[in-house]
């Protein structure tokens, strides 16, 4: 509208309205200005091109909306996937790898201690995953339904859980690497659930003692869990 300049802009809500609809070839004009209840009528062919186009515009305002978010929020990952979230996160593999690991030898869930078995086993994220916005598996941990509701969106008491999570992921890592079949189920979660290289050496290398292991665990898992931490993210511990 270049015909507006200067002091023009300078009217109440409704004559500003009014100055605008003098405007020609708008893609809308006001047919009503009152606050939430202001109306406008989009021009035919601008609804016709929204209309035709519309997956690219949305694409363009999601991708604008994702960089506005990620400049404010630096600390905040995954924000691409929290927008547009999975209908229904696929853990099965995950699921499927710690009941072959349960049928062999017998496992506690962390939080509980509750033994677990391969009907009651439901996969945690340690962190959030509505923080982490990722399925990655050293952030992974078998308990059982009623204690994942329970837990829900919060982070649990690092002095309290972090020590038994590190006994419980060494335990599968020791099988893993004992048992041909948890191997076998262990690679095919790593695919899908491993995406970072550099992790998967330091962390599922064989030949590591429970120290090395929990050592490196902590060096991975800390950091996320702190940065939750910071952004607001509740404590959280199982009361019995």
């Amino acid at each position: 509208m270049e015909s507006m300049k200067g002091k023009e802009w300078n009217r109440s809500g409704k004559k500003l309205a009014e100055r605008i609809n003098q405007e020609q070839r708008l893609m809308y004009y006001f047919l009503q200005f009152h606050g939430l209840n202001t109306k406008i009528q989009i021009q035919k062919e601008w609804a016709d091109y929204i209309e035709q186009n519309y997956e690219i515009i949305q694409g363009w305002v999601e991708f604008n909306l994702i960089q506005y978010l990620q400049r404010r929020n630096p600390s905040a990952p995954g924000i691409v996937d929290k927008l547009s979230p999975p209908k229904e996160r696929d853990l099965e593999k995950v699921k499927k790898y710690w009941k072959m690991i349960v049928a062999i030898k017998p496992v506690c869930e962390i939080y509980g201690e509750n033994p677990l078995n391969e009907k009651n086993i439901s996969i945690d994220h340690f962190v959030p995953w509505s923080y982490v916005a990722h399925d990655e598996l050293w952030n992974l941990t078998p308990t059982t339904r009623s204690i994942n509701s329970s837990k829900s969106n919060s982070l649990p008491d690092w002095n309290i859980y972090f020590p038994m999570l590190c006994k419980s992921e060494y335990l599968s890592y020791e099988m893993m690497w004992e048992y041909p079949q948890i191997h076998k189920a262990f690679e095919k979660c790593a695919r899908e659930h491993l995406n970072n290289q550099e992790i998967r050496h330091r962390l599922y290398q064989q030949g590591l003692s429970e120290r090395e292991f929990s050592g490196r665990l902590e060096e991975i898992i800390l950091p996320v869990y702190q940065s939750a931490k910071s952004m607001g993210f509740s404590n959280w511990s199982l009361k019995a």
